[in-house]
């Protein structure tokens, strides 16, 4: 039985890219509220990975390509967040690239145990972690509030502890062998 390949949940992912191009006009552009405005779409954003996950599952549509866009769709619309931020001096270019060193070894370890295992690896909880907290950062960096400071530092060491310890789940999945079933679940 073939399985649909553009799913409302995958074609919901994928539109996700589109709030790109709102989001810079936000950021570069000064007009009143546009730092509120560009916090929007990246909730809008945020609000789009729940609910494509939620109907991928509530719609029994879980699919391959979900597994890859998805991943994707977050990967590339935090790192344009990132990349507009650190233009903009509200974050530290090593931040920027402890996430991107980390996202790359992830992906090439997918790449490893897909090719050895012939599954997709889904992201471990760590990992969800992680990239909540990398989103929280990074909004609370676009707001630039300075009552906010301080949850914008935990956010921040917060991000770069979890996003150490996914990957490490991930290398211990690929380097150390552990069983990983058809569903990439250890």
């Amino acid at each position: 039985m073939a399985t649909k390949t553009w799913t409302l949940a995958n074609i919901i992912s994928g539109a996700r890219l589109l709030l790109l191009a709102p989001l810079a006009y936000c950021l570069f552009n000064e007009f009143e509220s546009n730092r509120l405005w560009a916090a929007g779409i990246v909730v809008l954003g945020a609000l789009t990975d729940f609910v494509d996950g939620f109907l991928a599952r509530r719609l029994h549509e879980v699919s391959e390509l979900g597994k890859v866009i998805d991943p994707i769709a977050d990967k590339v619309g935090i790192g344009a967040l990132a990349l507009f931020l650190v233009v903009l001096g509200d974050i530290p270019l090593w931040y920027v690239v402890v996430v991107l060193v980390r996202d790359i070894l992830i992906l090439g370890g997918g790449i490893l145990i897909k090719s050895k295992k012939g599954i997709v690896v889904q992201s471990n909880w760590p990992g969800k972690i992680a990239v909540s907290l990398v989103a929280a950062y990074l909004l609370l960096s676009l707001l630039r509030m300075e009552s906010l400071e301080a949850w914008r530092n935990a956010a921040l060491w917060s991000s770069v502890a979890l996003m150490t310890v996914s990957l490490a789940v991930y290398g211990r999945r690929l380097f150390i062998g552990r069983r990983v079933d058809a569903t990439g679940r250890e």
